[in-house]
């Protein structure tokens, strides 16, 4: 039986992937979704887009945009970088691609430009990076960064009464659009939790 595979944020830890990946003994009709920011912070960014475009070519894998990928996407299309990517893993990342062809960056920036948004599959469930702000849902949403900075969704999650009633018009409209929303972005240290949170 195919299974769906979501996995958080990889930033940059190569070897980590590896270990993930040799863990959940992958099978060939399983499929993976990445919930973005693939890269910066550990010292592997570069190592890790080669192999997932590799591993794309073999399974089904979808990969979410994060804030970090954005912020990559844009030094490569651009050259340019600010302060906060820089102090928040994008000098690491930077450091990478030195010495790097031109046609190896051009092929990450494809792969960071066909990176969605999010994703909704056919159990009507939600993958995404961070969050959505609109009460309509996703498709809804105004603002593109809310999808990699948002995190109002999870906070929204954590904190709703799980005896409310979700017919109640006090329950949050944006937790009624999916069956289950997959979030990255927010560390579960913040909730002193190392495993993931079931909200």
């Amino acid at each position: 039986m195919s299974r769906i595979i979501a996995i958080g944020d990889v930033h940059g830890a190569y070897k980590a992937l590896l270990q993930i990946i040799e863990k959940i003994d992958l099978r060939e009709d399983d499929t993976l979704i990445f919930l973005g920011d693939l890269v910066d912070g550990w010292s592997g960014s570069y190592n890790v887009i080669e192999y997932l475009i590799g591993l794309n070519n073999t399974r089904n894998c979808i990969f979410i945009k994060g804030n970090h990928d954005l912020n990559c996407e844009y030094w490569l299309s651009t050259g340019a970088s600010n302060a906060n990517w820089e102090a928040h893993g994008g000098k690491v990342t930077m450091q990478q691609y030195e010495g790097k062809t031109k046609e190896d960056k051009e092929r990450h920036l494809i792969f960071f430009g066909n990176m969605p948004y999010f994703h909704i599959d056919e159990k009507n469930r939600l993958f995404v990076h961070a969050g959505f702000t609109s009460m309509h849902g996703p498709n809804g949403e105004y603002n593109e960064s809310s999808f990699i900075w948002d995190r109002t969704l999870l906070e929204m999650a954590i904190a709703t009464d799980e005896t409310l009633d979700p017919e109640s018009i006090r329950y949050p409209k944006r937790l009624k659009h999916f069956h289950e929303i997959y979030i990255g972005h927010t560390p579960t240290q913040h909730y002193n939790s190392e495993q993931p949170i079931n909200a």
